[in-house]
């Protein structure tokens, strides 16, 4: 479900351009690393870089609405509790993980 950027297996056209300035050490910090990872600098780079977006954006735990659906919200969270057959179900069931055991 994630939109990583292209890694040097997959042949996708790039046409934006970003530039960055780096201290020597973390140059050497960064080319050693995309060499362990067996991927260019730019592929390296991109790959973290948009790693680390896309856990920031998921980290997100504010969110913006209107008042109006701010109070839908509320309004739905103070209902009363209704049976609900296929949670019932879901959690009658033993976990994928916990199979083996």
């Amino acid at each position: 479900m994630t939109a990583t950027a292209p890694s040097t297996h997959t042949q996708t056209a790039r046409s934006s351009r970003l530039g960055l300035r780096a201290t020597p050490e973390q140059e050497v910090v960064m080319r050693r690393a995309a060499e362990v990872s067996h991927k260019s600098l730019t592929d390296f780079i991109l790959d973290s870089a948009c790693q680390a977006a896309e856990q920031t954006l998921l980290d997100q735990r504010l969110f913006m609405v209107s008042g109006s659906q701010y109070q839908a919200l509320m309004d739905l969270l103070e209902r009363p509790v209704q049976a609900n057959a296929g949670l019932r179900d879901l959690f009658s069931r033993k976990a994928p993980w916990d199979k083996d055991k």
